[in-house]
């Protein structure tokens, strides 16, 4: 895991992040204002997520106070703070998707993964967020994983979709 966010382990199971990645972006927008959502944007896109040790480094560099970083990071749901699953499920939970069954579909993926809304399957190859919309009423209910739109969903087609990922995953199709 450490390899993936662009860390090591210094020996005592604590990344040690490497920052080279972040230079060039910090070099380009540390000295133009209003750009601290582009910085965090291609610092989560460098590490997954947002680890308080960049925050720390993106503050350290920028001289924004870490307590506004974390503000902004908070503020907007694009950003995390906690790495995320292989996979990243988006259930719609709009209006069309409530009304043609989005809580059972979140059912069926809290049942299949073993995870709750927010959480990420053990193994670290899921993690289910609930969205407002995703803009496909006509699909409704609807879910989408790594960018893949899956429409017209039930529960058993969901978990098929889900076990289908995992079964590439633990034959080594997927890469």
């Amino acid at each position: 895991m450490c390899e993936k966010n662009n860390c090591a382990c210094n020996g005592s199971d604590l990344p040690v992040f490497d920052f080279s990645k972040l230079e060039p972006v910090l070099s380009k927008y540390k000295k133009t204002p209003g750009s601290l959502i582009t910085i965090l944007q291609k610092a989560q896109d460098i590490y997954g997520y947002l680890p308080k040790e960049a925050i720390n480094y993106i503050s350290q560099e920028t001289g924004i106070k870490p307590a506004k970083i974390y503000g902004v990071v908070t503020f907007y749901t694009q950003f995390r703070l906690e790495p995320i699953g292989k996979y990243l499920i988006m259930l719609c939970q709009g209006t069309a998707c409530h009304v043609n069954g989005a809580k059972m579909i979140e059912e069926a993926i809290c049942e299949e993964l073993e995870i709750q809304e927010g959480g990420t399957t053990k193994d670290g190859l899921f993690t289910l967020n609930n969205v407002a919309c995703l803009g496909c009423c006509s699909l409704s209910p609807v879910m989408m994983i790594n960018g893949e739109t899956y429409g017209k969903l039930t529960k058993d087609s969901t978990k098929k979709i889900l076990k289908d990922i995992r079964d590439k995953e633990n034959s080594g199709e997927v890469k």
